[in-house]
């Protein structure tokens, strides 16, 4: 299993979003994804996106008055 990180600091919803669909598509199975963000959207969006595309959420923490981190696995 290996991890990856993708950086969408900066990025108005809904691009972390899009980033993270495109991201993880070319990951292995078993491979985690970590979307560092800040945007207030995602975090209803990005962990939406996971369970409707079933991808497990491993983590999910706010890590800053307006930055959060959310660990999805592709399986």
């Amino acid at each position: 299993m290996a991890q990856y990180v993708l950086e969408t600091d900066g990025q108005v919803c809904p691009f972390p979003l899009v980033e993270a669909g495109a991201a993880i598509e070319k990951l292995n199975l078993g491979d985690e994804l970590t979307i560092n963000f800040d945007c207030t959207q995602a975090t209803d969006a990005l962990p939406r996106w996971a369970a409707e595309s079933g991808y497990p959420v491993t983590h999910f923490d706010r890590v800053g008055d307006a930055h959060w981190t959310i660990t999805v696995q592709k399986v």
